[in-house]
């Protein structure tokens, strides 16, 4: 949990109470992780020319040709992540902290790997400074997973891949659940795939549109 917040400025209590209204009314229904989008600071992960939509349901640009998902999407996948009530969870593809930053709200332990490093530091300086303590940052290959502190109750991935990484489903605890974007840019479906005693169960959520995972190989 964060240990102080900054005040909310140019943002109004009810522009983020307005949002919260929206994702409710788009079928978002577990009001802690509802709580944890009213608590951080969006506002504070995006450039300051964009901050007034900081709390608009759309995507941002966050630089290195990524962004910061739209806050429904945030949503959509924190509830599926913690269905089970996951304590120890790992996000693929930090990207500016701001998933992060919600599921340091929700989880335990959390442990979170991006690729770029301009991202990487930007992110570290932020969670830190506003005060969450209970994660641990890794510059790598998020489709390698982090494998020194698995296996995990969940695993989110913020980009997507052509198909199921089977490194991160090995380090899924029993009961774990997956939530990945899986497919090519013209059509990619959100997927939550749980780990039960009789093997993996795989859900469709929704069609979803993320900038893709890229993996080391990809880049030789």
């Amino acid at each position: 949990m964060s240990t102080r917040l900054p005040g909310i400025g140019m943002t109004s209590a009810r522009t983020r109470e307005r949002l919260l209204q929206r994702l409710r009314d788009s079928g978002i229904h577990d009001e802690t992780v509802l709580a944890a989008l009213h608590k951080v600071p969006r506002h504070l992960f995006v450039d300051e020319a964009l901050a007034s939509r900081a709390y608009e349901d759309t995507a941002l640009p966050i630089g290195q040709n990524q962004t910061i998902s739209q806050p429904y999407i945030v949503a959509r996948m924190t509830e599926q992540l913690f269905a089970n009530g996951a304590r120890r969870v790992l996000e693929i593809g930090t990207g500016c902290g701001y998933q992060t930053a919600i599921l340091c709200e929700l989880a335990a332990e959390v442990y979170s790997v991006e690729r770029l490093a301009p991202l990487h530091q930007g992110a570290r300086r932020m969670l830190q400074e506003l005060g969450y303590r209970n994660f641990r940052l890794k510059l790598g290959d998020g489709g390698l997973g982090w494998a020194d502190y698995a296996p995990y109750d969940g695993i989110l991935v913020a980009a997507a891949a052509s198909d199921v990484p089977m490194t991160l489903l090995g380090q899924l605890a029993p009961g774990g659940r997956l939530v990945i974007p899986v497919g090519t840019p013209a059509h990619q479906e959100l997927l939550s795939i749980h780990l039960t005693d009789e093997g993996y169960i795989r859900e469709r959520l929704e069609a979803v549109n993320f900038v893709p995972l890229i993996r080391d190989e990809d880049r030789v």
